[in-house]
């Protein structure tokens, strides 16, 4: 029945334990965003190391994701994923276990913690070529859907489980820290799940496919799509949940209750959409569905800057949910497509580093413009180089059709 559920037709079975480790660790990374910050300030930490921390888990993040395109076509995938899986499960364990500045860094900047609501780990670039291994056209597209489905809804409720520690705490008699403690401890036994997961992946000589290789047929496509995506990427980073949430309480004196009750909402709107991206993909193609539907989106941020009432504003912001993520699992299969198997690791980290970067870099600038009362001007800039980034594709790539 959950084969059923989760794999769409003619996709390998081979990708249900990916699915399944991927919706383990949005579990995790969702709660482990909210935590992170109470966990260190609970340590003693202040609110500069805090963000070192925070950056260190970024900068290693896009580090490793940026050694496996590089040096990964040496090592088989499964093996790989493993032991991602075994530095996960590291990472909670050592995390848990430590108290002070320099061990946490190094944990951070080595381990797997993510901070963001985004995936930007090391499993990332792994999972989508085994993914894009596991069906082919119509249904590829299908089973990145369900990939990023999972991933979105079950990050939601990790994003719950953070209220876990108060619980915890009030049911055991631990301290609170130690209660937040124990949740970077089951952070580490799912990563003990994951690997009890990827074990169930073919072995290497189980397969009959050619071993992965470095980037070369497609060097020159990928590094394209790499700086294309970086602009978007940075044009989101400018808006990211905690700016707009900013912007809605500078602008409209909205509640703290009232806005978590419509990032819930925005966030399930996200995730049912992208169920919708292979069926729009079966009719128009991956490059138009990535197109016309972030075009639109973009030009309702654009709109809410402006409107001068909230009923209207918070509606234009829905849409846009409905429409901004369809383009992710396109994306993802359109990246997939246009290079050769082979290369898909490789191609899948050298995409996502430089988005990572440019999303890191955004929210700073976005926070500035904010700060000396320009707060309609993230919202346009951001809608703006999103336009001009889909424009930029399609022209670029409107020559590999569907």
């Amino acid at each position: 029945m959950i084969t059923r559920l989760l794999l769409p037709t003619g996709a390998s079975a081979a990708a249900l334990p990916l699915l399944q480790g991927r919706a383990l660790r949005a579990f995790a990374d969702g709660y482990v965003a909210v935590l992170l910050p109470a966990y260190l300030i609970a340590l003693g930490l202040d609110t500069w190391t805090v963000g070192l921390v925070a950056t260190a888990t970024l900068l290693g993040s896009a580090l490793a994701t940026l050694a496996i395109g590089a040096w990964g076509h040496r090592v088989h995938h499964g093996r790989l994923l493993l032991g991602a899986a075994v530095l996960m499960s590291a990472t909670g364990f050592a995390f848990a276990a430590s108290s002070t500045f320099w061990p946490l860094l190094l944990v951070a900047f080595v381990g797997t913690l993510n901070p963001s609501a985004g995936d930007v780990s090391l499993f990332l670039p792994l999972e989508h070529a085994r993914i894009a291994e596991a069906a082919d056209g119509e249904q590829r597209t299908a089973l990145f859907a369900r990939y990023s489905l999972l991933g979105s809804l079950l990050s939601a409720f990790g994003a719950l489980a953070a209220a876990l520690p108060a619980h915890i705490a009030t049911w055991s008699g631990l301290s609170p820290l130690a209660a937040l403690r124990c949740m970077f401890v089951l952070y580490g036994l799912i990563g003990c799940m994951v690997w009890l997961l990827y074990r169930k992946l073919p072995r290497p000589h189980d397969e009959a496919r050619k071993p992965p290789a470095p980037l070369g047929p497609s060097r020159a496509i990928v590094m394209r799509l790499a700086a294309l995506f970086s602009v978007d990427s940075f044009a989101g980073g400018l808006v990211v949940n905690a700016l707009l949430a900013y912007w809605l309480f500078r602008r409209f004196d909205l509640s703290l209750a009232a806005a978590g009750q419509f990032f819930f909402w925005s966030g399930l709107c996200s995730a049912a959409s992208q169920l919708a991206a292979p069926l729009l993909a079966r009719r128009i193609g991956l490059l138009n569905t990535m197109v016309f539907t972030h075009i639109p989106a973009s030009v309702c941020l654009i709109a809410a800057a402006f409107t001068p009432g909230l009923g209207v504003t918070l509606g234009l912001l829905i849409v846009r949910s409905l429409l901004s993520q369809m383009d992710v699992p396109a994306r993802s299969a359109f990246v997939m497509a246009v290079v050769t198997p082979e290369e898909r690791a490789a191609a899948a980290s050298f995409t996502l580093v430089p988005k990572s970067l440019a999303s890191a870099a955004a929210p700073s600038i976005g926070g500035a413009l904010f700060a000396a009362g320009l707060l309609a001007a993230p919202l346009v800039a951001c809608g703006v180089l999103k336009i001009a980034y889909d424009l930029a594709i399609w022209r670029s790539f409107r020559a590999h059709g569907r």
